[in-house]
């Protein structure tokens, strides 16, 4: 057996064998009151009090009970992971608050910093009760909580659905006799504010924070740590040192990603932790407040937490692990059906360099560099849009109109110029017959990386889904390793063939083949052209589409003007007239082409109706989903884009099949639609909650089981004829 089928058995097993990496990195509990349960943790909604008054503020709070080895996430979770979220139903005119959270443990872990909860931890929540409230009734809290549970080697969210019946009766209630005491020593000590003035100054490259007054004036206030609310204000992992002084303290932090870039614009809020407490505290930009140093410095706060003791080897080893099956997923995805239109231009320039050894081995060069570089840039943009808030995956991009249109444009005239309707370089290849219409050179190699990644990237392969799923929670330095190997996978077929003289001799030698290999390869590229447009006129609607098409016929007019003007030139003479008509035709279609970006979009992508299997559809919808399994009706999910040409072929192909109609319709499943051609938050975040960065993904929900069932990327028609089965059973 040859070495790389045993590389992917050994990825195949190991994957197999991790803890917490199956099917569905979602566990979602029936609504039920008690304790609900995963590998990882097990939470349940608990009250302070025995009862509540009407007209009063009721405390409740999620109780985790974390596996050890494992933790929950603070409001700001460090350097990686993700805060608890909370979304209610209560009955009418009851009011759910806000977590008031803990002070969370400091998690140092492979050079990071996390803020969590490990063991046992509270989150209290302030529950008004309405007035009307009848004595003698029964109040129905229900909450569904995700968690994100991290170790050392990986982090999975979690869902529970808890319930809470509470009492309502007159007169004060005494405390919960199971946990009344430990919710109210959470309160007790939980941050809030107390009176504390704070200024912080960015000086000299580190910033100075300063807090005077309130429960910090007169005395020292021993080990202390600024945790703010926001991300990427301060450096976490960084140490805290500072002074202080008759009235306060003066923290020197390590200024975050956030701040390097912005400066400081607006104040920054957070919690101060001292020996004597922990205080909430907003410091409004500007110098440091007088009498905050001077006396004695500030002993180091030291971390804490379960994970503060842990060596850096486990999260080295999953890092390593997310490399690896990058660069795997990254070599299958050259056989996805994204990447076929590239595969042209690949074959092209290694038919041209076949038999001069030192082009091959600089053309390969510089494809991989091509694709490295855009690999980084698009993972830095995606990186950074993440950071920033916004709820993007893998393949952001082509939810962009203008992108689509830009690209739609920019393959027509990669085709173009193979069908030797110009040339791009005076330079001429060495073919028998004719020039070698391409781009010359490393610079055409450098190109074709580029496309081969802005076009491939929204597709996902095997392995990919993890890879991506862990780097989209690491640092970002770590997570752009993680992208680069993703691409040097991608690259790898073809550089490895460019690199090795034996493969490249068995090659035809150069000659009038050539030519006629060129123009044939040019129709992919005219295919994905027009799938390119199709998608912007899905996204744009018809009359922005009319402008593509325009922007699309002077562009063609452009290029082949400038082609004649080539052809002049080579036989002696300017070519001016040519030249000239070309330029106008090309500024009219550059004008077309931005008219088609800016237009207001159309008609909407997702519409109830057929699905692509003749199949009835809906939009999905997490209510859509809740409404079918209450029904106890089996749900396949669909999360696709138009854009997503593996999830097309899955659609015409293994969804449309007439075994596949006659499953659903036996086991009386709802088919749900996820479109995600244009940006939806929504579709976003249930892709992270399954561990996704991008489409296509399909989920099977069975009534009765706590968590859907995720089928392969690649579908056929027994794949989903047998998960229908036990669906519908």
């Amino acid at each position: 057996m040859s070495l790389f089928p045993r590389i992917l058995i050994a990825a195949v097993l190991w994957l197999a064998a991790l803890p917490g990496v199956s099917g569905s990195a979602m566990a979602q509990s029936a609504s039920a009151s008690g304790p609900q349960r995963t590998e990882r943790i097990e939470a349940e909604l608990v009250p302070m009090s025995a009862w509540a008054a009407p007209g009063s503020t009721a405390v409740v709070a999620v109780r985790q009970t974390i596996k050890p080895g494992w933790h929950t996430y603070w409001r700001n979770p460090g350097d990686s992971g993700g805060a608890t979220t909370l979304t209610w139903t209560t009955p009418q005119g009851v009011k759910a608050g806000d977590i008031v959270w803990p002070l969370p443990e400091r998690q140092r872990l492979a050079g990071l910093m996390n803020y969590g909860y490990s063991g046992e931890a509270y989150l209290p929540v302030p529950v008004e009760i309405p007035a009307t409230a009848r004595a003698g009734t029964v109040l129905p809290l229900t909450v569904r909580a995700l968690f994100f549970v991290c170790s050392a080697e990986m982090c999975v969210p979690e869902e529970l659905t808890l319930r809470l019946d509470v009492p309502v009766r007159e007169g004060a209630a005494p405390l919960d006799p199971r946990h009344g005491a430990a919710i109210t020593r959470v309160l007790e000590s939980a941050p809030r504010p107390a009176g504390i003035e704070a200024r912080l100054a960015l000086e000299n490259g580190a910033l100075v924070l300063s807090a005077a007054g309130g429960p910090l004036a007169g005395r020292d206030p021993g080990p202390s740590y600024f945790f703010p609310f926001r991300g990427g204000v301060v450096g976490h992992a960084a140490a805290q040192t500072g002074a202080w002084g008759p009235r306060g303290l003066t923290l020197r932090l390590e200024p975050g990603g956030a701040t390097r870039a912005d400066g400081l614009t607006g104040p920054v809020e957070g919690v101060l932790a001292t020996a004597h407490g922990a205080f909430e505290i907003r410091a409004e930009p500007g110098t440091a407040l007088a009498g905050t140093s001077g006396s004695g410095d500030l002993a180091a706060a030291p971390d804490g937490g379960a994970d503060a003791a842990r060596a850096d080897k486990p999260g080295l080893a999953v890092f390593l692990q997310a490399v690896l099956f990058a660069v795997l997923g990254g070599v299958i995805l050259n056989l996805m059906p994204c990447v076929f239109p590239i595969l042209a231009m690949k074959a092209a320039a290694l038919a041209a360099s076949a038999h001069d050894a030192r082009h091959a081995r600089r053309d390969g060069l510089a494809f991989l560099a091509g694709v490295l570089t855009t690999f980084l840039l698009l993972a830095g943009v995606l990186l950074a849009l993440r950071a920033a808030g916004e709820a993007v995956g893998w393949g952001f991009q082509l939810q962009s109109p203008p992108v689509m249109a830009g690209l739609a444009l920019l393959m027509l005239a990669v085709a173009l110029n193979l069908s030797s309707v110009f040339h791009v370089g005076a330079g001429l290849q060495g073919a028998g017959s004719g020039p070698l219409a391409r781009l010359p050179g490393g610079l055409g190699a450098f190109f074709t990386g580029v496309l081969a990644v802005v076009v491939a990237a929204p597709c996902t392969a095997p392995f990919m889904a993890f890879a991506l799923g862990a780097a989209l929670v690491m640092p970002w330095p770590l997570a752009l390793v993680v992208f680069l190997g993703l691409g040097l996978g991608l690259a790898l077929p073809y550089v490895a063939v460019s690199l090795t003289p034996g493969l490249l001799a068995r090659l035809p030698r150069p000659g009038p083949w050539m030519e006629r290999l060129k123009g044939l390869l040019a129709f992919p590229l005219y295919a994905t052209a027009l799938w390119l447009a199709w998608v912007f006129g899905r996204q744009a609607g018809a009359d922005a589409l009319a402008l593509l098409f325009a922007a699309g016929v002077l562009l063609a007019l452009g290029l082949w003007l400038v082609g004649g003007a080539q052809a002049e030139r080579t036989a002696g003479r300017r070519g001016v007239l040519h030249l000239t008509a070309g330029a106008a035709a090309l500024l009219l279609a550059a004008g077309a082409g931005w008219l088609a970006a800016v237009a207001p979009a159309g008609i909407p992508v997702t519409e109830p109706g057929e699905g692509p299997a003749g199949l009835r559809s809906a939009p999905w919808s997490p209510s859509a989903v809740e409404a079918a399994l209450a029904e106890g009706r089996p749900v396949l999910v669909n999360f696709t884009a138009d854009w997503c040409v593996t999830c097309k072929i899955n659609e015409r192909t293994s969804l449309t099949s007439p075994g596949v109609a006659a499953a659903m319709e036996r086991a009386n499943a709802v088919y749900l639609v996820g479109d995600w051609t244009r940006r939806d938050d929504a579709i976003t975040a249930e892709l992270q909650r399954h561990g996704r960065s991008g489409v296509p993904l399909y989920l099977l929900y069975s009534p009765g089981s706590p968590e859907p069932r995720i089928l392969p990327q690649l579908l056929t028609e027994g794949v989903v004829v047998d998960a229908l089965k036990p669906a519908g059973d």
